[in-house]
């Protein structure tokens, strides 16, 4: 079952926009390039009669059809598409918070796990310094499993890394994830070349 909302604007919007088309059975096509990377991407496109995908999905709307790229499908949970009216004609926005990350249960593995509280919860706050975090591998200890995460951008060579992640990072991902018992830095904090302090 597909969770994307489009607001009434936004199938307004792009139903005007497909008639101005002139093209008999043109639909959007909504898709995700580089799923599951920091670097996803989420896009709409038209998408001609010729052009559709037997294995794409169809979310059928009053005013339009969108096709659905199945290896999106995922990374497209929790969509939200919207268009807003200002000044200067208006805005069309598309919001994917799974398009970096698939949203992940208590089932999957505990890499999905870490890696989605981190880009969803974690990198978001640390953008704002320029920074981010990211997994390089679980490893079994005696006391229990431990993350190796490494820190770049902004987070790198700063002098608060260490209260960050013990205070931050360590404490969201231990309180979330049973059995999880710590995390350790793999970053060299020494090359400060590149450390942006905001």
């Amino acid at each position: 079952m597909l969770n994307i909302e489009v607001t009434p604007g936004a199938a307004v919007y792009l139903a005007e926009l497909l008639e101005k088309q002139n093209v008999e059975g043109i639909a959007v096509r909504l898709f995700v390039t580089q799923p599951g990377t920091t670097y996803a991407e989420t896009c709409l496109a038209y998408c001609r009669p010729e052009e559709v995908n037997g294995e794409d999905e169809i979310m059928e709307l009053e005013q339009l059809r969108f096709y659905i790229e199945r290896n999106s499908i995922p990374y497209l949970d929790e969509a939200f598409i919207d268009y807003a009216q200002d000044r200067m004609g208006g805005q069309l926005t598309i919001k994917a918070p799974n398009a970096k990350v698939p949203k992940v249960s208590a089932d999957s593995p505990m890499e999905e796990q870490i890696n989605y509280i981190l880009y969803s919860e974690i990198n978001p706050g640390l953008a704002s310094h320029g920074g981010e975090v990211k997994l390089i591998e679980l490893v079994e200890e005696d006391v229990g499993m431990i993350a190796v995460l490494k820190f770049g951008g902004g987070c790198q060579g700063c002098s608060a890394v260490d209260m960050t992640l013990k205070d931050g990072v360590e404490k969201t991902l231990v309180e979330k994830l049973p059995g999880l018992v710590g995390v350790r830095d793999e970053t060299d904090h020494s090359q400060r070349e590149n450390a942006y302090f905001k």
